[in-house]
């Protein structure tokens, strides 16, 4: 081969070197990561969003951390409380990693050391509580793991946000104990529920009974009284109609006796017309009655009283 052509070639392969090299040298850090750049093998900064360039050979990118919340399921761990109860836990821990460098230089693997510190941290709290307690205890746990895995995990530049007992699963004989017991507390229930509906059917039959004799003793009270005052009003019409009558009835009687009089009066009767006048006043007295009339045996002074009116009436 010709010196000129493997020259060519060197020198084409330098520049495909070169390239790399520049290409690699240039880093673009996306947004919520941070890259850890080590110079000759110690740390020399932290790249954060944005574009940069390294030093080609000296200049490396030793880890790329990202600042982002992480979830992590753990899972089940046997735990015995503290009536000697085994039980199976399973936790759900939220952290974030707030330090970079303290988190890529402290600690080798932050997981697994999470995990058995919550771990064991969570046997120390179980420990200290019954099964019912624990059962109904989970947000008081969940703040105790939750402060001691923050102060624990602060110096891997890990901050812990939240730890959630996930479940809780009891031996099967407990679970079956448990289970006859929520039986009976929901048929307690229901009778409780049942018994307090009766209760309320019959109070509220009870008061609707009371409201309607309330109602039929106040209607009986008011058609009484309409019943009184209609009475009332009925013989103050029937009197008034009554007295209206017997005034009429006088007053006609009046009127007819001072036309008779008048009549009379004009017609200037004589002793003998007033004499067979009294007469036939008599025998319409004693027409159809069985009551004897007693005729004075002096008629003579009858007549003369009979005159005397006349004379009256004339005057």
């Amino acid at each position: 081969m010709p010196f000129y052509v493997f020259f060519n070639v060197l020198l084409l392969l330098l520049a495909v070197y070169v390239v790399v090299v520049l290409v690699r040298s240039v880093r673009i850090v996306r947004q919520a990561e941070v890259y850890i750049v080590e110079r000759l093998g110690k740390y020399h900064r932290t790249l954060e969003s944005g574009i940069h360039l390294l030093i080609p050979i000296i200049d490396r990118v030793a880890a790329i951390k990202d600042l982002r919340e992480h979830v992590v399921d753990f899972p089940p761990q046997s735990m015995i409380t503290r009536d000697n109860v085994s039980i199976q836990i399973d936790t759900v821990v939220y952290y974030q990693v707030t330090d970079p460098i303290r988190n890529q230089y402290e600690i080798a693997n932050p997981i697994a050391a999470i995990e058995n510190l919550t771990a064991t941290t969570l046997r120390n709290l179980i420990g200290e509580l019954d099964l019912d307690q624990t059962l109904t205890s989970r947000d008081t746990v969940n703040a105790k793991l939750r402060a001691v895995l923050d102060e624990a995990t602060d110096k891997w530049g890990i901050k812990v946000n939240r730890v959630e007992i996930k479940n809780i699963v009891p031996p099967k004989d407990i679970q079956d104990a448990m289970e006859r017991q929520m039986r009976a507390e929901r048929i307690r229930r229901e009778a409780v529920l049942m018994a307090q509906g009766e209760k309320e059917a019959n109070i509220l039959k009870a008061e609707g009974v009371k409201q309607a004799k309330i109602l039929e003793a106040e209607a009986e009270r008011e058609a009484q009284i309409r019943r009184a005052e209609g009475e009332k009003q009925s013989q103050i019409l029937r009197a008034e109609g009554e007295a209206q009558a017997i005034l009429t009835i006088a007053e006609a009687r009046a009127q007819g006796e001072r036309k008779v009089y008048e009549a009379i009066k004009l017609a200037a009767p004589t002793k003998e017309v007033v004499q067979i006048r009294s007469m036939e006043a008599l025998e319409r007295v004693a027409d159809g009655q069985a009551t004897k009339i007693i005729i004075p045996s002096d008629a003579t002074s009858l007549l003369g009283v009979i005159a005397g009116a006349k004379e009256v009436i004339r005057e």
